[in-house]
């Protein structure tokens, strides 16, 4: 008896630690996607939103051709609508997580489509906190793969 006790307790502990954990990877998605449609849609102020920058803060961004960008993180912020993304979409797919209680770094496969159809394809790795209890990117790295799509 004391066994069965035991065994539906821990069971009953992973469960709501999956559950809890399948929350927080569904606010995280849901922020990636905003920052992503807001950076297309010139969206400054929303795009501010999703993002805390920190003095550890870093983007890194490398190019198909081998060309590393290191991106100011400021830039991430109170952007001019004139320097963001210009129209299109995004597609991430492929999401692998590591969230703990108020810190997480996700990696994803993102395919973006520009208003002329082109595609690129990266692969991504993303930076997040929680703060005042909403999921926020500090930092993330963005690999552009040699593979183009029409």
């Amino acid at each position: 008896m004391k066994w069965t006790i035991s065994f539906y307790l821990i069971l009953a502990l992973n469960l709501v630690g999956y559950s809890q954990n399948n929350d927080e990877s569904e606010s995280i998605k849901k922020l990636l996607k905003k920052e992503s449609a807001t950076w297309r849609a010139g969206d400054s102020k929303g795009h501010t939103d999703c993002w805390y920058i920190q003095p550890y803060s870093r983007i890194l961004i490398s190019t198909g051709d081998g060309t590393v960008l290191d991106i100011p993180p400021t830039a991430m912020i109170n952007t001019n609508p004139e320097a963001m993304g210009n129209g299109g979409y995004s597609v991430n797919t492929n999401y692998k997580m590591s969230i703990h209680k108020d810190n997480a770094w996700v990696s994803h496969n993102e395919e973006s489509t520009a208003k002329d159809g082109k595609k690129t394809f990266s692969y991504e790795i993303r930076l997040l906190e929680k703060i005042d209890g909403h999921w926020k990117l500090v930092g993330q790295s963005i690999h552009i793969s040699k593979q183009t799509g029409e």
